[in-house]
This record gives C-alpha cells, sequence and structure tokens, in this order.
C-alpha cells in the first residue's frame, strides 16, 4: 500500500514538475508541433519501429521547423534540407551544441569526443582531424591501406569458392581494421576470435541503439537502470570493449616513444604528457580511453553496414552490377587495385554508391544536436537545453532535390552526357562543424572496397534478385540492412 502510495505521489509531481516546463516553454515563441501528452509526450503518436516516418508525417502539417515532446525532453525536429542547411550551416554556431543521449553518456561514462560540447569537444576535435589527416586519412598512404585491406578481403572470399557465405563479419573486419590501423596501429586477421568477439559486440550494440528498447533508455534512463532486462547486457558488453581499450593504451605506454609515434593513442599519450601540468587540459585518460571507442565504434560497423546493403543492391538489381563490371573493365582492369584518381573515370559506379548511401539513409536522425543557450531561428525561439534533430531521412528523400526519392536510382547523380554531378542535398554524413569527422576515410573505403569487389566477383544469392529486401531489418538510431547469405563467383 506504501508503495501504491509512493508511485502515486511521484506520478502526481511528475505531472506538475511537466506542467511547469510546458507553461514555461509557452513563454518561449517556441516552433508549432503536435499536441502532447503529460511525461511521456508524443511517444504514442510515434511508430516505435521506424520514427523518423512519424516525424516525417509530423512536418507535412507543422512544417519544417516543429516541436515535439519525446517523453520529457523538449525537442525540435528540422526536415528538409533547407531548414538543416540554415541550421547546421548559416548558423553553425548556435548549433554546435551535442545532445547527451543518455546512452552514449553511460557509454563513454560521460568523456570523449563524441558527446563532448565547449572546450572539450574543440580541443579532442582538432586533435582528432589533425592526428588522422598525418596518418594518412583522405591521403594516399591511407589509400594504400585499404587497397592492402582489400586484398585480403578478396582473398578471403576467395576461399569460400563460390559457396554461400554471410559477409558480415568479413566487411566488418575489413573496414574496422583500417581504423585500428590508424588508432592502434595494427590491423587483425580474419580469424582472430578476440577482434571477431569485438565486432559481434560492436554489432549488437547498434541493434540495440536502433530497438525499441534502446529507444526507451535514451527517453526514460532512470527506470530503464532500474529495471531487469537486455540493457545490463548490452553495457556488461560494452565494458569487454573498453577493457579491450585500456589494455591497448597500456602496451602502447610501456613502448611509447614520444619521438616516434606510431598511431592516434601514441599522439594522445603524448599530448598527455605535455599537458599534465595544466588545469584547463582535454588531454587526460578518460578522454583517450573514451575517444578511442568513438572510432573504434563508429569507423566499424555504418561503413560495413553500407557496403553490406550495397552488395544487397547490387544483387537486386542485376543490370546495375553487369554496368558497373564494365565500366569498371575498362577504367580499372583487373591487374591492379582501384585507387582514387579512377572515381573520376567511373562516373556511373560513383553515382551507385552515392545512391546507395542515399537510399540507406543510414542515420536517418543524425547524432542529436543541444542548444547550449536561448536560439533564434526562423523567427521562434528555442530555449537553452533543447534537443535538435537534423533529421537527415527528410534531407536524402526531400522530392524538391530527388526526381524518385523513395527508388534507387543512380541517375540521380548522373547529367545527361552521364558525367557525375553532385546533389546539396547529399548529407549522409551530416553537415557543418558537427558533421562526421571520418567522412574522408568512409568514402575512400566505400570507393576502394566496392570497386575492388566487383573487379574479382558476380555477386548473386540462391533465392534470386525477388528475394532480396533492401527494407532495413532495424530502423531508428540507425538503418541496419538485412543480412543475407550470398555467392560470390569468380570472375
Amino acid at each position: 500500500m506504501e508503495f501504491t502510495s509512493t508511485l502515486i505521489l511521484a506520478g502526481v509531481i511528475l505531472a506538475l514538475l511537466w506542467l511547469f516546463r510546458v507553461k514555461n516553454s509557452m513563454k518561449c515563441l517556441l516552433p508549432p508541433g503536435p499536441m502532447a501528452l503529460p511525461l511521456i509526450g508524443n511517444l504514442p503518436q510515434i511508430d516505435k519501429h521506424a520514427p523518423f516516418k512519424s516525424i516525417l508525417k509530423f512536418s507535412e502539417t507543422h512544417g519544417p521547423v516543429m516541436t515535439l515532446y519525446l517523453g520529457w525532453q523538449r525537442t525540435v525536429v528540422l526536415s528538409g534540407y533547407d531548414a538543416v542547411k540554415e541550421a547546421l550551416v548559416d548558423q553553425a554556431d548556435d548549433f554546435t551544441g551535442r545532445g547527451q543521449l543518455p546512452f552514449l553518456v553511460k557509454a563513454t561514462e560521460g568523456y570523449g569526443l563524441g558527446i563532448s560540447n565547449g572546450e572539450r569537444w574543440r580541443q579532442l576535435r582538432r586533435f582528432t582531424l589533425t592526428t588522422l589527416r598525418d596518418f594518412g586519412m583522405g591521403r594516399k598512404g591511407m589509400e594504400e591501406w585499404i587497397q592492402e585491406e582489400s586484398e585480403h578481403l578478396t582473398a578471403h572470399i576467395h576461399s569460400f569458392k563460390a559457396s554461400t557465405f554471410d559477409p558480415s563479419f568479413l566487411l566488418s573486419c575489413a573496414v574496422s581494421n583500417v581504423i585500428c590501423c590508424m588508432v592502434f596501429g595494427e590491423r587483425f586477421t580474419y580469424d582472430d576470435k578476440q577482434f571477431l568477439h569485438l565486432l559481434n559486440i560492436i554489432s549488437e550494440i547498434l541493434k540495440f541503439g536502433s530497438s525499441p528498447l534502446g529507444q526507451m533508455f535514451n527517453i526514460f534512463p532512470w527506470i530503464m537502470e532500474r529495471l531487469p532486462g537486455y540493457q545490463h547486457q548490452v553495457f556488461a558488453q560494452i565494458e569487454e570493449i573498453r577493457a579491450f581499450i585500456k589494455m591497448k593504451i597500456q602496451q602502447h605506454k610501456e613502448t611509447l616513444d614520444p619521438s616516434s609515434p606510431r598511431d592516434y593513442i601514441d599522439c594522445f599519450l603524448i599530448r598527455i604528457n605535455q599537458e599534465s601540468h595544466m588545469e584547463t587540459t582535454e588531454f587526460h585518460y578518460n578522454n583517450l580511453v573514451s575517444t578511442v571507442m568513438n572510432l573504434f565504434l563508429a569507423g566499424t560497423e555504418t561503413t560495413s553496414s553500407t557496403i553490406r546493403y550495397g552488395l544487397s543492391v547490387l544483387i537486386k538489381y542485376p543490370n546495375i552490377q553487369d554496368q558497373m563490371q564494365q565500366e569498371i573493365d575498362t577504367v580499372v582492369g583487373a591487374a591492379r587495385c582501384p585507387n582514387m584518381e579512377d572515381r573520376k573515370s567511373l562516373p556511373f559506379t560513383d553515382a551507385v554508391i552515392h545512391e546507395m548511401q542515399r537510399c540507406l539513409d543510414i542515420v536517418p536522425f543524425s547524432l542529436p544536436h543541444y542548444t547550449l543557450h536561448d536560439v533564434s531561428f526562423r523567427g521562434y525561439t528555442i530555449p537553452k537545453d533543447t534537443v535538435i534533430i537534423p533529421l537527415l531521412h527528410s534531407v536524402l528523400k526531400e522530392e524538391k532535390h530527388w526526381a524518385t526519392p523513395w527508388s534507387f536510382n543512380p541517375q540521380h547523380f548522373l547529367d545527361q552526357n552521364g558525367n557525375f554531378k553532385k546533389n546539396p542535398a547529399f548529407l549522409p554524413f551530416s553537415a557543418g562543424k558537427r558533421a562526421c569527422v571520418g567522412e574522408s576515410l568512409a568514402r575512400m573505403e566505400l570507393f576502394i572496397f566496392l570497386v575492388s569487389l566487383l573487379q574479382h566477383f558476380k555477386f548473386s544469392c540462391a533465392g534470386g534478385p525477388n528475394s532480396i529486401n533492401l527494407i532495413p531489418e532495424y530502423s531508428s538510431f540507425a538503418n541496419l540492412p538485412r543480412r543475407y547469405e550470398l555467392i560470390a563467383s569468380p570472375r
């Protein structure tokens, strides 16, 4: 009886706090939005399996800048290219804040580049971009690493001798090895059990984040922390990744030569030593562990999932696969590895790869932004502590910018003469000061890995093209493509 009374009292207090919060919000000129319920906000009106679709539907009624309540949290959603570009690029300084997603906060213990703001974010982002570029990101050195990894990947696929196989972990290994070379200074073999175990954990983390349970954790973390459930297993798995990273950092400490840094960890450790006397430095152990985890996770699953989706597209549309291979055979041939210079001479191939990214729409919400102060935008006042969602899904599927937004159509990136053409609404990596730090790396990986695979193999599946379903298996924080057993027939 006491518990029931306490629960009712807590509910009344929370409802009063909600009303107080909403009343204060009404003093501001907030963007319009659908009517919200106390405490749970607009959650009952949102499809838990594909929430971005519900939110896009709301924007048809309430406009490209609208207010939603995801549970307790006041959220402003930006829909369409014009609104997203105006906020993230034209008013970049007002929208550089990063939303504190409870799942990411717990996973990183509140440290690292991914969720940081203010001076921490500035110091870590500047250092990370500079260091990754020094180790070849977007340059010739990185291209050679990816080419070498593509040779390992094709050799492993050849070993299946045209029998069926699931490419998921092979692709994760190949992509992850590239970021591992930059961060840890080493690559791992495709049969390394510890490495495969960590890649499986990364896959499970992304699935959890894109599941209804993961959404509930981000909206009601104080409740989910106290309820039994799979979320506790996921965080135990994250601790395994942190333990692996800490082990690698310790190995680096023991073998560090400050005059000859080998990778990102070495450079960070050197910076820690250089600034150990500075109270305001952000170069310390906790930020190192969490930033390395950011890079390891982000540099693995999103790009490998895009390649996996791309192979499904090529099986679904064999005529597109044939046309790409004809172009690749003419320009690159079979004797050498593709390089980034080839992209200029492979307009159709480049267009298909861009269309793969557009259609998959890997992170439909982007990572949420956050107002660190009151912001004036399009005649509205967005209060401090408001989550901002730049709905990238709405940009990549906007009819104003794409002739057939819901169909796979490489012509979106080709002009009348068959030359590649850019589209300003192609924003899979987001835009502005919070755009993905690994964009140039991901672009290079997608091109070299896919072209290399098509050089060597014709892809199909036992069920034929009609058995391939391109609708994602999981849709929320990320769109995760379905897994299929493929056949790679040597060419």
